[in-house]
Protein backbone atom coordinates (compact mmCIF):
# COMPACT_ATOMS: atom_id res chain seq x y z
CA UNK A 1 0.00 0.00 0.00
CA UNK A 2 1.09 3.42 -1.40
CA UNK A 3 1.71 5.84 1.96
CA UNK A 4 0.43 9.05 2.04
CA UNK A 5 1.33 12.19 4.45
CA UNK A 6 0.46 15.87 4.71
CA UNK A 7 1.95 18.41 6.97
CA UNK A 8 1.12 21.80 7.57
CA UNK A 9 2.87 24.58 9.84
CA UNK A 10 0.16 27.57 10.93
CA UNK A 11 0.92 30.60 13.00
CA UNK A 12 -1.74 31.51 15.23
CA UNK A 13 -2.97 34.85 14.38
CA UNK A 14 -5.74 36.47 16.54
CA UNK A 15 -8.47 36.23 14.33
CA UNK A 16 -7.88 32.51 14.54
CA UNK A 17 -8.29 32.66 18.89
CA UNK A 18 -11.59 32.90 20.73
CA UNK A 19 -12.20 35.46 23.54
CA UNK A 20 -9.13 33.44 26.21
CA UNK A 21 -6.43 34.08 23.62
CA UNK A 22 -6.51 30.52 22.56
CA UNK A 23 -7.20 28.76 19.28
CA UNK A 24 -10.74 28.24 18.78
CA UNK A 25 -11.72 24.95 18.06
CA UNK A 26 -13.76 25.37 15.19
CA UNK A 27 -10.68 26.85 14.02
CA UNK A 28 -8.25 24.03 15.47
CA UNK A 29 -10.91 21.36 13.61
CA UNK A 30 -10.88 23.13 10.19
CA UNK A 31 -6.90 22.64 10.26
CA UNK A 32 -7.09 19.29 11.27
CA UNK A 33 -9.67 18.17 8.23
CA UNK A 34 -7.62 20.40 5.64
CA UNK A 35 -4.63 18.07 6.55
CA UNK A 36 -6.87 14.92 6.98
CA UNK A 37 -8.19 15.95 2.89
CA UNK A 38 -4.81 16.58 1.57
CA UNK A 39 -2.86 13.03 3.25
CA UNK A 40 -6.25 10.67 1.61
CA UNK A 41 -6.71 12.92 -1.69
CA UNK A 42 -2.59 12.01 -1.94
CA UNK A 43 -2.99 8.70 -1.11
CA UNK A 44 -6.55 7.91 -3.40
CA UNK A 45 -5.53 10.60 -6.39
CA UNK A 46 -8.92 11.03 -6.47
CA UNK A 47 -11.66 13.53 -5.28
CA UNK A 48 -12.66 12.86 -1.72
CA UNK A 49 -14.73 13.61 0.69
CA UNK A 50 -15.17 13.56 4.73
CA UNK A 51 -17.81 11.23 6.23
CA UNK A 52 -16.63 11.15 9.76
CA UNK A 53 -14.95 12.77 12.61
CA UNK A 54 -14.20 9.60 14.54
CA UNK A 55 -12.51 11.76 17.68
CA UNK A 56 -10.78 14.48 18.37
CA UNK A 57 -9.36 16.25 21.39
CA UNK A 58 -7.97 19.03 22.08
CA UNK A 59 -5.26 18.45 25.07
CA UNK A 60 -3.88 21.87 25.63
CA UNK A 61 -4.34 25.50 24.86
CA UNK A 62 -2.89 26.43 21.74
CA UNK A 63 -1.78 30.46 22.10
CA UNK A 64 -1.65 33.12 20.12
CA UNK A 65 1.36 33.56 18.81
CA UNK A 66 2.24 29.88 19.03
CA UNK A 67 3.00 27.41 16.00
CA UNK A 68 0.43 24.36 15.07
CA UNK A 69 2.44 21.69 13.25
CA UNK A 70 0.08 19.35 12.21
CA UNK A 71 1.00 16.02 10.74
CA UNK A 72 -1.72 13.59 8.76
CA UNK A 73 -1.28 9.92 7.75
CA UNK A 74 -3.71 7.20 6.20
CA UNK A 75 -3.74 4.49 8.53
CA UNK A 76 -6.01 2.19 6.93
CA UNK A 77 -7.69 2.00 3.26
CA UNK A 78 -10.74 0.62 2.40
CA UNK A 79 -12.25 0.22 -1.04
CA UNK A 80 -13.59 2.99 -0.87
CA UNK A 81 -12.73 4.92 2.16
CA UNK A 82 -9.85 6.10 3.82
CA UNK A 83 -8.97 6.56 8.08
CA UNK A 84 -6.91 9.19 8.18
CA UNK A 85 -5.27 10.13 11.83
CA UNK A 86 -4.04 14.01 12.58
CA UNK A 87 -1.70 14.96 15.52
CA UNK A 88 -1.10 18.83 16.08
CA UNK A 89 2.16 19.72 18.09
CA UNK A 90 2.27 23.79 19.72
CA UNK A 91 5.69 25.43 19.70
CA UNK A 92 6.51 28.53 21.53
CA UNK A 93 8.61 30.77 19.14
CA UNK A 94 10.71 32.36 21.95
CA UNK A 95 11.77 28.94 23.75
CA UNK A 96 11.14 26.30 21.22
CA UNK A 97 8.86 24.34 23.44
CA UNK A 98 7.15 21.75 21.61
CA UNK A 99 4.07 20.67 23.46
CA UNK A 100 1.44 17.54 21.88
CA UNK A 101 -1.85 20.26 21.37
CA UNK A 102 -4.51 18.03 19.52
CA UNK A 103 -5.48 14.73 17.73
CA UNK A 104 -8.09 13.40 15.48
CA UNK A 105 -9.36 10.41 13.63
CA UNK A 106 -11.03 11.13 10.41
CA UNK A 107 -12.86 9.03 7.80
CA UNK A 108 -12.19 10.00 4.28
CA UNK A 109 -13.95 9.09 1.09
CA UNK A 110 -12.97 8.40 -2.49
CA UNK A 111 -16.08 9.76 -5.14
CA UNK A 112 -16.34 10.16 -8.55
CA UNK A 113 -17.78 13.42 -10.68
CA UNK A 114 -21.21 12.46 -9.05
CA UNK A 115 -20.07 12.44 -5.73
CA UNK A 116 -20.58 8.73 -5.23
CA UNK A 117 -18.01 6.31 -3.68
CA UNK A 118 -15.28 5.19 -5.85
CA UNK A 119 -12.48 2.66 -5.72
CA UNK A 120 -9.37 3.75 -4.77
CA UNK A 121 -6.90 2.26 -6.81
Amino acid sequence: METAEARFLEMIFPEQTNHYGTLFGGNGLALMSKAAFVAATRRARRAVVMAASERVDFDVPVRLGEILDLVAHVERVGRSSMTVTVTATAEDLKSGARRPAMRGRFEMVAVDDDGRPTPIP
